[in-house]
């Protein structure tokens, strides 16, 4: 599973949110991929996803939570994708 934070620089909300928000993740999926994108950087990536405010959450390639969530709500819906992806369901 790859979870991309995107922030850009000067964001007092991004850097406040990024370690909450990454400790959260690898508790709930220890074997996550990480990856804080800086958005004006990847401009083109981030407009391929549709990125539109910051920061903003993707899960394997797909936007996920297009403003910032909190970090049960980003531990829970990657507790659920992690679900879902076992062979049997549980």
């Amino acid at each position: 599973m790859n979870v991309e934070l995107f922030y850009t620089e000067g964001c007092g909300r991004c850097a406040a949110a990024r370690q909450g928000l990454k400790s959260a993740a690898l508790e709930a999926a220890p074997d996550m991929a990480w990856r804080e994108i800086n958005a004006a950087e990847e401009l083109d990536y981030a407009v391929e996803l549709g990125v539109l405010t910051l920061p903003s959450v993707a899960i394997n390639g797909v936007l996920v939570f297009s403003s910032l969530p909190s970090p049960a709500q980003l531990a829970r819906e990657l507790r659920q994708r992690f679900s879902q992806e076992l062979p049997d369901g549980h």
